[in-house]
């Protein structure tokens, strides 16, 4: 559990340092035993990291949580009560929508179950990571409901709208190669190596140029969602935007003398 003086109940969040050139990479660990069940006030614990990850970016993010449960999914106790079931549902979309755009890489490193809600808070994250024995889900559907928590669209959008289909309304757990198969995750390693990593791929990330990754980020995920028109507007104007920072001057600068991928970035 988080010590006496973290803000937090059920996270466990801290600051990675990186070298003098990298940004810092947050690791935020669920710790709500038994199984990292998503209730509403876990719920408003991440969206509150997220919220302070908006204010202050790191160089990157990694979400994870147990070893034999990254997290089990929704806390149905909470939604089978008609009083606290909305607030719940809300608590979700805003604590998940915060996550979905902190604006820089967001890794999820996944070991044991990622079911329904806990799959769907995988996905919230740009890159999920998973050991060899980890299992994926939507089994709302065997439960006579569908998901709640963003699966009908992100998913959708991440593996295809008939292969989302299949696997919401069978329900089916997935394996990790299966789910690495059909682009559920982006990687697989040993299970014992799954936040090494998450947390090596963070680092050289935020040891990337930190401003253009930010931009691109944001040109990729809200361009996306609208017209190809928009979305090449809001290339360009991001373009022109970080062309202007101290990490694209020095970058096209050391290409001239030195050539591609020698430059040293600052996040700035």
């Amino acid at each position: 559990m988080p010590s006496d003086d973290s803000p937090y109940e059920f996270l466990r969040v801290e600051r990675l340092p990186g070298d003098e050139n990298a940004g810092d990479v947050v690791l935020v660990t669920l710790d709500r035993p038994k199984v990292n069940a998503l209730d509403t006030s876990l719920l408003l614990e991440i969206g509150a990291v997220a919220e302070a990850c908006h204010a202050d970016p790191p160089g990157a993010l990694v979400l994870t949580g147990g070893e034999r449960h990254f997290a089990a999914g929704a806390d149905l106790t909470v939604f089978a009560d008609p009083a606290t079931r909305q607030a719940q549902g809300d608590a979700f979309r805003a604590g998940f929508a915060a996550l979905e755009t902190v604006p820089c890489p967001t890794i999820a490193a996944i070991n044991g179950f990622a079911l329904g809600g806990g799959a769907e808070l995988a996905i919230c994250c740009d890159f999920r990571i998973a050991g060899e024995g980890a299992v994926f889900g939507q089994p709302e559907v065997l439960l006579g409901l569908i998901p709640g928590g963003g699966a009908t669209q992100r998913l959708a959008r991440l593996v295809g709208v008939t292969k989302a289909k299949e696997l919401i309304w069978g329900g089916a757990q997935v394996k990790a190669p299966e789910a690495l198969a059909i682009g559920w995750v982006d990687e697989v390693v040993a299970d014992d190596q799954v936040l090494a990593r998450a947390v090596e791929r963070a680092t050289g990330y935020a040891a990337g140029p930190r401003v253009a990754i930010r931009a691109a980020k944001r040109a990729i995920d809200e361009g996306i969602q609208g017209r190809l028109a928009d979305g090449i507007d809001l290339e360009l104007d991001l373009f022109m935007e970080v062309f202007e920072s101290e990490d694209a001057e020095n970058g096209v600068a050391s290409f001239f003398e030195h050539g591609p991928g020698k430059a040293t970035f600052k996040g700035r």
